[in-house]
């Protein structure tokens, strides 16, 4: 057990809340930030990054139709919602070429929901970078739902994050 540095209680290591006093516990134990940055990384939130207008289709909408549309909309991947707006799945390239591949005149007018990646994990706008970026790593994602209030606010992906770290890293002009 460790201490919380706000109340003194112990709280489970690794847990993101002290249940005593409700401060978070997500900060604790990071180091300094050695640069820029890291200090970016760790204090800037993916609101920042203006996350691109998600690509949407319902569950029903064939294999077809979403290639097409990933194609028409220069995007690599396609959210999956409800009636209600509610994220369902999302269908990346990389479900295509793993689920449909060389079979896409067989599959092509099946459903989407049938080769789409069920629940994805997803951001929210106020999550900090720096957990974007090892949420997406330790997943292997390129792409990430971002909601607001429980509803698809849009995707980041990891292009998004790369323009990030190069504008943060850019020599300054003049």
């Amino acid at each position: 057990m460790i201490a919380c540095p706000y109340c003194g209680s112990e709280v489970i290591p690794g847990s993101d809340v002290c249940d005593n006093c409700g401060h978070s516990l997500t900060d604790i134990g990071l180091l300094e930030p050695a640069s820029e940055v890291e200090r970016g990384l760790l204090s800037d939130v993916i609101g920042s990054l203006k996350p691109r207008k998600a690509l949407t289709l319902g569950p029903s909408a064939s294999i077809r139709e979403a290639l097409s549309a990933m194609v028409d909309g220069k995007i690599g991947c396609v959210m999956i919602i409800d009636n209600q707006g509610g994220l369902l799945g999302i269908f990346t390239e990389r479900d295509a070429l793993k689920k449909v591949n060389a079979d896409f005149a067989k599959l092509g007018d099946k459903p989407l929901h049938t080769v789409m990646t069920p629940k994805p994990d997803a951001l929210a706008l106020d999550d900090k970078i720096a957990f974007a970026l090892h949420k997406m790593n330790l997943g292997g994602y390129r792409h990430v739902p971002i909601l607001e209030d429980g509803r698809l606010a849009g995707v980041i992906s990891i292009r998004d994050i790369l323009s990030y770290l190069t504008s943060r890293t850019a020599a300054p002009q003049g």
